[in-house]
């Protein structure tokens, strides 16, 4: 096989995910290797997958859009039982083989841009649900007694139930700090989950530490009880390097709050970053991706940079910029570790204050999205089952719920057919297998027509707004129709086009179909295995739209 270049998204994930899990993480037989975040990952795979009709590509190494379980069977690493197995990132290929195997047929495929193999994991813990208290720590040593404060104590009765939110914690463990002074911020950082109270009915917290490398310490569904969580602080080593607070921020915000991480669907998410003195990289950008993610940023500055000391600043105004307001709600000041006992309430109080949160309405989380697809004779069945998969990768990236975004779908050839309306499935589950299971039709190309029949029928009045309604229209040929006039009323009716062209669509007829500016909402690609490198840049777009029209 000849290997192809990885997307420029997938070398970011796999960069911040370099490390090999050791907890197997349940997961369905239809989870693709696409919908993993970490390379190395050990997942649960649950029995009877040969029973599904899942989507295998490949013969011992496998196209990333595969099921995880159903090339695991294929490929012998478990049988019709289930179990552990470790997923291996690869580079994308050519000439994916298809062939039948333990009862799972794999098909060809020939070319995908990303790819993974399969091992067995030896001696893998199950999965930490949120009503555990153990920890994914390793053993505290026997020497080293749990902790006995009173302040602990105070802490088990009743959770916080003002204070239902998810919170990451980013504890400085640069140089810049050293030792000495982590270990007074551990103590600081304890002193404020106990005045949280952390709970299942509360706040969850979790821990990352931000260094050269950022390292997650603990997840948000690793302790639900105080006790467990002080203990795991009080042990946690300090790393030492650079002040790359950036670098952590984005890692956090892309891995840290996922639902099998313990995140909860309606709650909150903030991120409170600690920095000591002043960081080594750039903020803006990280935080600016938080903000879009739906994360509420705080930033909590110990010890500022004297007036001697500001000529080491890369960014004098780094706090202002990190995060979404610049109103004093986000941000917060310690003159040093030694006075900071007292500085634990009043930061609670500003961090449990649900009025504050502004900045967890974004484009994840605030969008109606409708497909319009071409179904007509030239795509052909394996070309329209790739868009299905392009389309789902897209959705993957939204927060789809009945108080979140939608997504809807028309397929067209010379008719329209409503695949589903933004309202007909309020989760994310839901919605993603009703794309996937779409019928192809196969027929001529009306372009025109279903755009008409698209905005008209797919997007309501009610879920009106700037920046709120988007259509992405994919098609392989030319329309048998007139595509600008239809196009302009969509446009006056609110709808953001994005024309992505396969293969023969000419080029006039997609910038025509587009969103002004037209370069920024119109993608071509020649074969339809080059859509999902698409994937990332069309949500990226829909973030930008939004945050420029909200």
């Amino acid at each position: 096989m000849n290997l192809l270049p990885l997307s420029g998204f997938f070398l970011l994930v796999s960069s911040a995910f370099a490390s090999e899990s050791s907890v197997a993480y349940p997961v369905t037989c239809g989870t693709r290797a696409a919908d993993l975040l970490e390379d190395g990952q050990v997942v649960l795979c649950p029995p009877d997958c040969t029973q599904w009709r899942v989507s295998v590509f490949g013969t011992s190494v496998y196209a990333s859009v595969s099921s995880v379980c159903g090339a695991a069977v294929h490929g012998g690493v478990i049988g019709p039982a289930g179990g552990p197995v470790r997923v291996h990132r690869l580079h994308g290929r050519y000439n994916y083989i298809g062939s039948y195997s333990h009862g799972i047929q794999s098909q060809a495929l020939s070319r995908w841009p990303a790819s993974f193999s399969l091992t067995q994991p030896n001696n893998v813990p199950m999965e930490l649900t949120s009503d555990s208290s153990t920890t994914a720590l390793p053993p505290v040593k026997p020497a080293k007694k749990p902790l006995k404060k009173p302040s602990v104590k105070k802490a088990l009765p009743v959770a916080s139930k003002e204070c239902k939110m998810d919170f990451a914690l980013l504890l400085d463990g640069s140089n810049n700090i050293g030792k000495r002074r982590f270990n007074l911020q551990k103590g600081f950082v304890s002193r404020l989950v106990t005045s949280m109270k952390l709970g299942p009915t509360g706040p969850r917290m979790g821990v990352v530490q931000a260094s050269g490398s950022p390292k997650i310490e603990f997840y948000l569904n690793n302790f639900t009880q105080p006790k467990d969580m002080l203990l795991a602080i009080k042990e946690m080593p300090f790393l030492g390097g650079e002040t790359n607070t950036g670098k952590a921020i984005m890692h956090t915000a892309e891995s840290f709050f996922g639902p099998e991480r313990g995140g909860r669907r309606g709650y909150p998410r903030v991120m409170v970053v600690l920095v000591d003195g002043w960081p080594s990289d750039d903020l803006e950008t990280a935080s600016t991706l938080a903000r879009e993610s739906g994360i509420n940023v705080f930033m909590v500055s110990i010890a500022k940079a004297t007036p001697e000391e500001l000529g080491a600043v890369r960014d004098p105004d780094f706090m202002k910029k990190a995060v979404c307001k610049d109103n004093g709600h986000f941000t917060y000041s310690i003159p040093s570790w030694f006075s900071s006992t007292k500085h634990v309430k009043p930061l609670t109080q500003r961090l449990c204050s649900m009025e504050g949160l502004m900045c967890s309405k974004t484009c994840y989380n605030s969008v109606n999205i409708g497909f319009l697809i071409d179904g007509s004779s030239s795509v052909g069945d394996a070309n329209f089952r790739l868009v299905l998969e392009f389309l789902a990768a897209i959705s993957q990236s939204f927060d789809i719920s009945e108080v979140g975004s939608r997504i809807g779908a028309v397929q067209f050839t010379y008719d329209q057919r409503m695949e589903f309306g933004l309202f007909d499935h309020p989760s994310k589950e839901a919605a993603l297998n009703a794309l996937r299971r779409i019928p192809y039709m196969s027929g001529g190309t009306a372009t025109g027509d279903a755009i008409t029949y698209t905005a008209e029928n797919l997007f309501s009045p009610r879920r009106a707004g700037p920046g709120r309604n988007f259509l992405i229209l994919v098609t392989d040929g030319q329309s048998y129709d007139d595509v600008r006039g239809p196009s302009l009323a969509a446009q006056r009716q609110g709808i953001t086009i994005y024309s992505v062209g396969v293969a023969w669509a000419p080029m006039d007829d997609l910038k025509a179909m587009s969103s002004e500016p037209k370069d920024a909402h119109t993608f071509f690609t020649r074969e339809f295995t080059g859509l999902a490198e698409l994937a990332p840049l069309l949500v990226r777009g829909i973030c930008r739209d939004f945050s420029e029209a909200n």
